[in-house]
């Protein structure tokens, strides 16, 4: 029997507009925003290289190279990522981050000027009535800073998205003026950012709708919707899945989460689900080099992966409970991997290169510890099995390698 007949599927209430719709693009900041976090390091141009092709073994769509007006390294590593893109005819498109000043917006024209790169200015500006306190900005200072700083990206023949942060913290207003300004000044794409991570899945929804309805419709334009949020509340991928629901074309997000405060949108869990959910075109993509993408992010930042990271921590797919376990063997002996993949996870381990690990500890059965001699090649007599058992009921922790081979070697002696 196919393993998807077992499983009764409530998930498969999504909305058919979404998987027929225009395909979900995926826009990567782990290499600008993502390097925001106080806890990075920034990785060397190499590394950044060999992150940026996992990103197109993936199928990821585009990338943020960084903001090269913040400084000669942000410049030179911006401009080394664009020349390898060039290069390697690479698929990825490109964008830069830079605030709404011309500082900023005109190291991107060079860097295209030199690299023959199309390079979009993705120029950024705070909008809610916070931060505009905070600041000391008014509405018309938002509005004319955003005119000069479109139209002046526009003059230099760059493609412009234009950004507002803690757009979900701001009053529909000045929300609808700021992207309206910006429309008619040139952009051709918007960003809907939850800055501090406020949103929830339904305010992500509303906020989305309200900028279709009311600004994106009625402009006349053919104006793509990006959203961009933050961790902070663990609504993350959520509010990035309702995003889409409520008609976001694009989803930005960064590898582990990586990012200010808590992070990002994990770029990897959203892949995940995309994936799961069979939304186009992800439900056709390899996804097998997405651990490959998380560990070299992991390595060339600094950040380790925690153990009960959703599909690529070392826990994921690893089991040591007695019940969990005998299920998994029961699987295994009908030589079924998929049945043994969806047993007891949702995710199904072999669709991103992965397989379920069955270890021995406190809670386990004597089936574990048949099962993992079986897989390294060791008989399994009944004293040997007797005594790693006893030895793991005794134990505080799940055994590792070492210790059951100790087991092994004394029964033998």
């Amino acid at each position: 029997m196919n393993t998807s007949e077992l499983i009764y599927d409530w998930n498969r209430v999504l909305p058919k507009s979404l998987q027929t719709a225009v395909p979900v693009l995926l826009n990567d900041e782990t290499l600008r925003d993502g390097l925001q976090s106080p806890s990075v390091r920034d990785p060397s141009i190499p590394e950044k290289i060999k992150i940026l092709h996992l990103m197109e073994a993936l199928g990821i769509n585009s990338l943020d190279l960084g903001l090269p007006g913040a400084g000669p390294r942000a410049l030179e590593h911006s401009e080394a990522l664009a020349r390898e893109i060039a290069r390697h005819k690479m698929k990825i498109r490109a964008n830069c981050a830079a605030r709404t000043h011309e500082n900023d917006i005109r190291p991107i024209a060079d860097i295209v000027q030199r690299t023959g790169l199309n390079i979009a200015a993705a120029t950024f500006i705070g909008s809610s009535p916070i931060r505009r306190y905070t600041e000391g900005w008014t509405e018309e200072f938002l509005l004319q800073t955003t005119e000069k700083a479109v139209k002046y990206a526009v003059s230099l023949g760059l493609e412009v998205t234009y950004v507002t942060e803690d757009t979900s913290r701001c009053d529909p207003e000045t929300v609808k003026r700021l992207y309206s300004t910006a429309i008619n000044c040139g952009a051709r794409a918007i960003v809907v950012c939850d800055t501090a991570g406020h949103a929830t899945p339904m305010g992500a929804y509303a906020l989305i709708k309200f900028v279709l309805d009311e600004i994106v419709k009625p402009s006349g334009e053919k104006i793509r919707v990006d959203w961009h949020g933050h961790c902070d509340r663990g609504l993350a991928v959520a509010n990035s899945i309702a995003a889409l629901l409520a008609g976001a074309q694009c989803v930005h997000a960064c590898a582990l989460a990586l990012g200010e405060r808590v992070g990002n949108t994990q770029m990897d869990q959203m892949l995940v689900n995309l994936k799961l959910m069979g939304i186009p075109p992800w439900n056709q993509q390899d996804l097998t080099r997405l651990k490959d993408y998380c560990q070299v992010v992991s390595q060339a930042t600094g950040v380790p992966i925690p153990p009960n990271y959703p599909v690529f921590g070392e826990d994921a797919f690893r089991t040591a409970t007695g019940v969990h376990a005998a299920a998994l063997i029961k699987a295994y002996k009908k030589n079924d991997v998929e049945l043994a993949n969806a047993v007891y996870s949702g995710v199904p381990a072999h669709v991103f290169g992965l397989e379920q690990i069955i270890d021995i500890g406190p809670m386990s059965g004597k089936s574990n510890v048949l099962f993992w001699l079986e897989r390294h090649g060791l008989p399994a007599s009944d004293g040997l099995v007797d005594r790693i058992y006893k030895r793991a009921k005794s134990s505080d922790h799940t055994l590792n390698e070492a210790e059951i081979l100790q087991c092994v070697q004394n029964v033998n002696a």
